[in-house]
């Protein structure tokens, strides 16, 4: 075990603030904002919308797959972290900010398929880097602390990011008012959905600023040897892992279990606004202000998840939360105008499945952001430090795997559900086609008693 050497304060605010950057990628562009405009505005309806959203979004994380673990292993071999970081996030810049032509009923929307798919690629490859900084930041017994208080400044900065977008940019093309009552700044055309559609650029802008301290003030690994003699270090080494990870039993459990329930958790996100739109007959407006529960509750749950973490183990807060989760999944799905828990209410008139949906949403975010915090921490038990960054793209490719699988059951199965031998109205086939996502959790709940995880105590003072 490689000695811990400390990490000045601003460094590790910088690393800190890189959750704070990219949540907005997350919170306006894959669930909230972007995500339920293009499937209710730029698609001709809300399931093919939901359809080609997941064929977008599973090619990017289809890409990640495919070469992760092998980029992972080599970082680990030169050293530093930060130059794939800076690579990747223009990469994500530079395809969210080409989001701004994603234009209502577009004809030809093969471009702006191709810019999802690179903004996944980019925002999530430059993820896994960051995160194979954190063990040299802190000892371990504080990683939990760390990762939870990451987490939800994170969930503060997508708050913040959708606040400015709702209250200031997205306006409804009945009022043309924002959801503070105002006219949109910079004179965006509500008719045109333009408020909607900064949500790309101000994404970009947002990252590109606030990913600078992290650059600027983290303190990176030393190179080790260069580039070109690393990728044959790099590949041998990770040839050997994948040889030796099925007889690490808990390693490879962890692994497996994460896949599924991040999946599920990942599709849950990135479906949740486009069914709500769709389903419930939600507006853009209505969508963020779940959102903005959402993000609060995501805040709070890092926040007291990590604190859970470090007095009880990571493995037991992944536990508890996707208990928490599967329970808000089978309650979005059993959710329309006339039912809840596939109770009818006796009318389509009724507030009770918008309540219901929104107290799912609020659970969904506290244990959403607890989740991925403790995710975090429990892989780190899982590999000696010098293996790091090579166990984050692995864990890149496990959540991969079936990151482009979840999308792409949800687009097959709302496909299948919409074809005429069913003969289904489109919000009860998008009702439908979500149903893998708890599949999904089940199957990561039943993987998890195999997975270890190690105690640690923090020192007095």
């Amino acid at each position: 075990m490689v000695e811990h050497v400390a990490v000045p304060r601003r460094g590790i605010w910088g690393w800190m603030l890189f959750d704070w950057a990219q949540q907005p990628f997350h919170t306006l562009i894959i669930t909230f904002v972007f995500a339920p405009y293009f499937a209710a505005a730029v698609a001709p309806d809300a399931a093919r919308g939901q359809e080609l959203w997941g064929l977008a979004t599973g090619a990017g994380g289809l890409a990640i797959a495919l070469s992760s673990p092998v980029l992972g292993a080599i970082a680990d071999a030169t050293g530093p972290r930060k130059p794939w970081i800076l690579a990747f996030s223009l990469i994500g810049v530079l395809a969210c900010a080409g989001l701004w032509f994603a234009v209502p009923g577009m004809d030809t929307m093969g471009p702006v398929l191709i810019l999802i798919a690179l903004a996944v690629f980019g925002m999530e490859y430059a993820a896994v880097f960051n995160n194979a900084m954190m063990p040299n930041l802190v000892p371990r017994a504080e990683l939990g602390r760390l990762s939870g208080s990451a987490w939800g400044l994170g969930y503060l900065g997508g708050l913040a990011s959708l606040v400015l977008v709702l209250g200031f940019m997205s306006a409804s093309p009945e009022t043309g008012r924002t959801l503070l009552g105002l006219e949109p700044v910079f004179d965006l055309d509500a008719a045109a959905r333009e408020g909607d559609r900064a949500a790309g650029p101000l994404t970009a802008l947002w990252y590109a600023v606030f990913v600078l301290p992290m650059l600027f003030f983290t303190p990176d690994q030393p190179r080790r040897k260069a580039v070109t003699g690393a990728v044959r270090e790099g590949l041998g080494r990770l040839a050997q892992t994948m040889r030796r990870l099925p007889s690490e039993r808990s390693y490879f459990s962890f692994l497996l279990s994460s896949m599924f329930y991040r999946d599920a958790l990942n599709a849950l996100y990135a479906f949740g606004g486009i069914y709500a739109a769709g389903v419930l007959g939600w507006s853009i407006t209505l969508i963020g202000l779940f959102g903005i529960l959402a993000s609060v509750t995501g805040a709070l749950g890092a926040w007291a998840g990590g604190r859970m973490d470090q007095a009880f183990g990571p493995k037991a807060v992944v536990t508890l939360a996707i208990l928490v989760l599967s329970a808000c999944c089978l309650l979005v799905i059993s959710t329309t105008r006339t039912e809840v828990f596939f109770i009818p209410l006796g009318g389509a008139g009724s507030s009770v499945p918008d309540i219901a949906f929104f107290v799912a949403g609020g659970f969904i975010g506290a244990a959403g952001g607890a989740i991925q915090a403790a995710s975090r921490t429990l892989l780190v038990d899982q590999v000696a430090r010098e293996r790091v960054t090579e166990a984050f793209g692995l864990y890149a490719l496990s959540g991969k795997a079936t990151t482009f699988i979840g999308p792409f059951a949800v687009a097959a199965a709302t496909a299948y559900f919409s074809s005429a031998a069913f003969s289904l109205a489109p919000e009860d086939a998008q009702r439908l086609g979500v149903t893998p996502i708890l599949v999904l959790f089940a199957i990561g709940l039943v993987l998890l008693p195999f997975v270890s995880s190690r105690q640690y105590k923090v020192a007095p003072g």
